[in-house]
């Protein structure tokens, strides 16, 4: 099913969203010892931050993070007491990002009884202070990263108790909307993406990300003569799928066209998608609208007008200044607003199929 939201302008007038409880935060360092980081030999960062509702009275606070207004909340503030446990939501972000990026779609389900985990992908994230080639190469990993996720926030004694196990999803935004998906069982197959980027050589999904700052030739070369980038391209179509994760809701996913047409049919999970029409990075044709079709059961969410980078945080001066094309929003545009609209969806989807 598709739904078309009926004005970019309804969500305009849109005034500071209801906060049923303060939000807390905690940034954690976890690692996942069964895989090595792409440099020397240490353990893969698993690099979280933990939003969740804090206790009544909790003071929360600005939180500014590089070029993003990432937010408000209260460091490492005590977790709400209830008599049940709560659902969690991870959250996977775009390529290159870091989870400040997303911070708005996690504070908000954060405020209404939620626990969200977002890592910091390795290699592919802001949050480190180098991006690798290698994570903008190899990004099928990413699933991995959440099931590693999951179990490391089980076992954390301050996080775990507080988690009802029944009520697992996931949420990303492009590379991490991919990620949202791959999780609950979409698989890629290289030689698809090899087929279509030799008809559509220019297509986003096919070239390296304007977050990438590395150069065409960086790339052929990492790709003949790093062993293990071949030997991660060779396990690409493996099923990364958790069957702890009960829905998926992605904004903007991209690799619509890369992900095999039989894996999505057999995904069995509620699945939401949510993306602008003016998207040129994750272009609908080639991926929500791809995804939207192949999944059984997957429903469609199109914002007019709205562009790619609508859904990071709003950008502070800093960023306005430095990274326009990822700040600057076309005239008459209101990203609080479009967040605003695609929190309360969210929160809707999840409150509808985790129950």
């Amino acid at each position: 099913m598709i739904l078309l939201a009926a004005s970019s302008l309804s969500v305009m007038a849109a005034g500071a969203e209801h906060k049923p409880y303060p939000v807390g935060l905690k940034l954690v360092q976890y690692e996942d010892a069964s895989r090595l980081a792409w440099t020397g030999n240490k353990a893969r960062p698993l690099a979280t931050a933990i939003w969740y509702p804090a206790q009544a009275g909790t003071v929360e606070k600005d939180w500014n993070v590089a070029i993003f207004k990432a937010g408000r909340n209260a460091i490492d503030a005590p977790m709400l007491h209830t008599a049940g446990k709560l659902p969690l939501i991870l959250l996977s972000h775009g390529t290159g990002g870091s989870a400040a990026s997303i911070a708005w779609f996690a504070e908000s389900l954060a405020a209404h009884g939620y626990i969200v985990a977002a890592v910091n992908h390795h290699g592919n994230t802001a949050y480190e202070e180098h991006t690798r080639l290698e994570g903008f190469v190899v990004w099928w990993d990413r699933p991995h990263d959440l099931s590693v996720l999951i179990d490391k926030l089980l076992a954390d004694p301050a996080i775990g108790p507080g988690i009802d196990t029944q009520r697992i999803a996931v949420a990303g935004f492009s590379i991490g909307g991919y990620t949202a998906l791959a999780s609950v069982g979409g698989r890629i197959s290289y030689a698809q993406w090899q087929e279509f980027c030799g008809k559509y050589a220019t297509n986003p999904n096919c070239t390296l990300p304007p977050e990438a700052k590395f150069s065409h030739e960086d790339l052929q070369t990492l790709l003949k003569e790093n062993q293990r980038v071949k030997a991660e391209i060779a396990k690409s179509g493996a099923d990364y799928s958790d069957s702890r994760i009960k829905a998926a809701y992605a904004m903007a996913p991209v690799m619509g066209r890369v992900v095999t047409k039989d894996s999505m049919a057999a995904i069995k999970v509620p699945v939401r998608i949510v993306v602008g029409a003016d998207d040129d990075q994750a272009i609908p044709e080639f991926n929500a609208q791809v995804y939207a079709a192949n999944i059984v059961g997957s429903s469609l969410l199109t914002l007019p007008a709205v562009t790619h980078y609508a859904f990071l945080a709003e950008c502070n001066m800093l960023g306005k200044l430095a990274a326009r094309q990822v700040c600057i929003d076309p005239a008459g545009f209101e990203r609080t607003a479009i967040h605003q609209q695609v929190a309360a969806d969210a929160r809707k989807f999840f409150e509808d199929k985790l129950r």
